[in-house]
């Protein structure tokens, strides 16, 4: 069989919420099922509004640096204030954008949302590699399946127009797949490419999942070649550091043509 996506349809939720038991009614009301070896897909805003990772700008208080960074890039101070909190590194930015790491993840505004929150922030969920291992442990206790676990954002990609997706978390599947010694159609030997396993599925989900009101924050994939793992996955073995990444290096250095 061909790879096969089924997106679950939610209700809006506000508040705090058990997430493991929502997946469950809602696979369920969709008319679904999880079968051995599925991948299942959630947005990473769906699990931040389960934990209650939603900050309201009244109760943001302010820092120096937060004043300085809004005036250097034209943006909310609060915003500012959220950006500075949630980053692990802040390298630069436009106006209106402050390119950041979040998570082992580069993305604008440290991946902080404004949309589809009643003009609060929601923030990246919190330990995202727990989550999706507990989710995964769950499925497997409750109904013995083994399941792959993917948590999925929408990002930017350098000089394209429009967002695909990345995981920024996953359990259960071998996230990268390593291509180095085999061989190209002429035969040659692959000496640096890795296959992005989890992103490229997180990118198929978020296709069907969509971007504004769809209300669709779980897919189901299914047939999709991943292959299956017991042990524990870490973030770093979807992540490389910022002085190796070809970016990152590449745009210290300007040159005019």
């Amino acid at each position: 069989m061909s790879l096969q996506v089924f997106p679950i349809k939610a209700t809006k939720k506000d508040g705090k919420f058990a997430l493991y038991h929502e997946i469950k009614k809602l696979v369920k009301e969709n008319g679904l099922s999880l079968n051995e070896g599925d991948i299942l897909v959630i947005s990473s805003k769906y699990i931040s509004n389960s934990q209650g990772r939603i900050l309201d700008h009244n109760s943001i208080k302010l820092s120096e640096m937060a004043n300085k960074l809004s005036r250097e890039f034209s943006i909310n101070k609060k915003l500012s204030e959220a950006i500075i909190r949630e980053s692990d590194m802040i390298f630069g930015g436009v106006s209106g954008f402050v390119i950041t790491s979040a998570d082992n993840i580069m993305a604008p505004n440290a991946g902080i949302d404004k949309s589809n929150s009643k003009g609060k922030l929601i923030l990246y969920p919190d330990d995202p590699y727990l989550v999706a291992e507990q989710i995964k442990r769950k499925f497997f206790l409750d109904y013995n399946l083994h399941i792959g676990v993917i948590i999925v954002d929408s990002r930017l990609m350098p000089a394209r127009i429009g967002t695909t997706g990345v995981a920024i978390a996953c359990s259960g599947i071998e996230p990268v797949l390593d291509r180095r010694a085999t061989k190209d159609l002429d035969g040659n030997a692959l000496k640096v490419t890795f296959q992005a396993i989890a992103d490229n599925l997180a990118s198929i989900a978020n296709h069907k999942m969509g971007e504004a009101d769809e209300l669709l924050p779980i897919a189901i994939i299914r047939e999709s070649g991943a292959k299956l793992t017991d042990r524990k996955i870490n973030a770093d073995e979807t992540a490389i550091p910022y002085d190796q990444c070809v970016y990152v290096r590449g745009l210290k250095k300007q040159h005019t043509i």
